[in-house]
């Protein structure tokens, strides 16, 4: 069993960065790939990045790509999302996830954390 807890979300200026922290329960934390999505009002979830376990590959969504940054620190179970150059199209929930495949669809990850709120004004 896994939880995961997100934190760092908040309201910021278009151009602004922010960092966002996953943090995740258990001691097989390093055996999961972890990905952050993010849901807009009215908008499906979507995928934003991906990391494995050993931080051996990452992958972005094309709208991110340049702008944000996925990294994990495995002796502290923790998966982050810096966030740079936002705009108010990335204002959304962010979500962070884990999953035991590498970049499954998004109703094969495990885990679920419940969300931090990211608002970008312009």
């Amino acid at each position: 069993q896994v939880q995961l807890l997100e934190s760092g979300g908040g309201l910021v200026q278009a151009g602004g960065s922010l960092r966002l922290s996953c943090a995740a329960s258990g001691r097989t934390f390093s055996s999961y790939g972890m990905g952050w999505f993010r849901q807009a009002p009215g908008k499906e979830r979507e995928f934003v990045a991906g990391i494995t376990g050993n931080s051996g590959r990452v992958a972005y969504a094309d709208s991110v790509k340049g702008r944000f940054s996925i990294s994990r620190n495995n002796a502290k179970n923790t998966v982050y999302l810096q966030l740079n150059s936002l705009k108010p199209e990335d204002t959304a929930v962010y979500y962070c996830a884990a999953a035991e495949t590498w970049l499954p669809p998004l109703n094969e990850y495990d885990y679920w954390g419940q969300g931090t709120q990211v608002t970008v004004s312009s």
